[in-house]
């Protein structure tokens, strides 16, 4: 148990209540959260500065610069794109944000004014204000500080700390540079812990559509219910179809280096982050889990947009769309090592390679490589996982936290979410 607690953070048994097991602890562990107005819980009370157009990304990145728990987003272009507006106002009111400054150029068609409103109805404090109109870099740099001031000043008055339960947690999971560890350790340990988290009454969603060639009667026999299994099969035909229109498949030569041989043995690994709960249904980008249970998050483009906006350009697009979602945290499962973080919420690094836990190991979070040396059962990972998850929720800095990544990226795509409005357009 000593190396255990060494390699993932985990307290040892002695410290626990006397009498109950890991796992039973585990399942009570609490934690202190911040309720919002719509009722969700965050984990963090973070700032957010969101610039409109890429003419005001500087200006954002130097208001944040120096400031504690600021975290930026933002969208380049300057022309009208309903995915991208959908992101920022799921990001602006996430359950992990306390405040938000809006900062645009003044030509833009994504108005500033409007994600500050939106972000004010959701019962959080927000500013915003146009660089030409004050006078521009340095000038509105200084007045943008002002503002967070006045910001964090306000969000630290409005803050309500809860209590939290893992049924209070929705949990994302992506993969990036995915070797041949992935599949039989990385995504099954974080499969086991969806199962654990879903079994509490949390929300799970895992995405990667694109990740699943071959996979379509899987997919639809884990389905909970018809309507769900429609959904996974219309997902599962959109995406193959998409793939072939742009002959694009999620493969790479870093996966082939790591020991992978095809797509499909990929998507099998892929998948095996799902866990083995039924999957409730199919969610889209900006859309929220409508109940508990796990989720399939659909990010490819819709078919009258097929020819444009690649579905996954890279693994940071795929975080923030888990993000919007509402997941409080991400694990980001890699075998073969990855650098990146993320804005808004946590993310947890995890790893089915011991060579790589070894070789970055100050940014690797978890290494469930254990599982394929024989040191830890499958089980037990899930377990380690599990705390450790609680413990980044309880506030403690995943290693991407501390390390001060906070990636980030919109990209222009084209997928209709009919149940949501745009609601800050000019």
């Amino acid at each position: 148990m000593p190396d255990r607690a060494k390699n993932s953070g985990v307290p040892p048994v002695s410290v626990l209540r006397p009498g109950i097991s890991t796992s039973t602890h585990a399942a009570l562990r609490t934690w202190t959260g911040y309720l919002r107005p719509d009722g969700r819980k965050g984990i963090r009370n973070h700032l957010l500065v969101v610039y409109t157009v890429e003419c005001a990304s500087f200006v954002a990145q130097e208001i944040a610069q120096g400031e504690p728990d600021t975290h930026v987003i933002g969208f380049p272009g300057c022309y009208d794109n309903d995915y991208a507006i959908r992101l920022m106002l799921a990001l602006a009111t996430h359950p992990n944000i306390g405040g938000v400054l809006a900062v645009g150029l003044g030509c833009e068609y994504t108005q500033p004014h409007r994600i500050a409103e939106a972000v004010r109805a959701s019962g959080r404090p927000a500013e915003s204000f146009f660089i030409q109109e004050h006078g521009g870099t340095r000038l509105s740099v200084a007045y943008g500080k002002e503002l967070l001031a006045s910001l964090r000043a306000r969000a630290a008055d409005n803050a309500v700390k809860v209590s939290m339960t893992w049924a209070d947690l929705t949990i994302g999971a992506e993969c990036g540079g995915s070797d041949g560890t992935s599949g039989l350790a990385g995504n099954p340990v974080v499969g086991r812990a969806f199962d654990r988290l879903v079994d509490r009454g949390g929300s799970a969603i895992f995405e990667e559509v694109v990740e699943m060639i071959g996979l379509r009667d899987l997919m639809i026999s884990r389905a909970a219910s018809p309507e769900a299994a429609q959904q996974l099969g219309a997902t599962y035909d959109k995406m193959l179809n998409y793939c072939k229109a742009v002959r694009q498949y999620s493969v790479a030569p870093g996966n082939f280096a790591g020991g992978l041989t095809t797509i499909e043995e990929k998507s099998m690994g892929a998948f095996a982050k799902g866990g083995s709960r039924p999957i409730q249904g199919v969610i889209r980008v900006s859309e929220r889990p409508p109940h508990p249970g796990l989720w399939i998050l659909d990010s490819v483009p819709d078919e009258h947009f097929m020819q444009f906006g690649y579905t996954n350009p890279n693994d940071t697009e795929g975080i923030m769309d888990l993000i919007a979602a509402g997941a409080q945290i991400v694990l980001f499962i890699t075998g073969r090592g990855s650098v990146i973080g993320s804005a808004v919420a946590p993310l947890v690094k995890v790893t089915g390679n011991t060579r790589t836990y070894r070789n970055m190991t100050e940014d690797m979070d978890f290494n469930a490589g254990r599982v394929l040396s024989g040191e830890l059962t499958m089980d037990e990972a899930a377990a380690e996982l599990m705390d450790l998850i609680a413990d980044v929720a309880s506030g403690r800095e995943s290693k991407p936290e501390r390390l001060g990544h906070r990636e980030f990226f919109l990209m222009y795509k084209h997928q209709d979410v009919p149940s949501l409005e745009a609601g800050c357009r000019a």
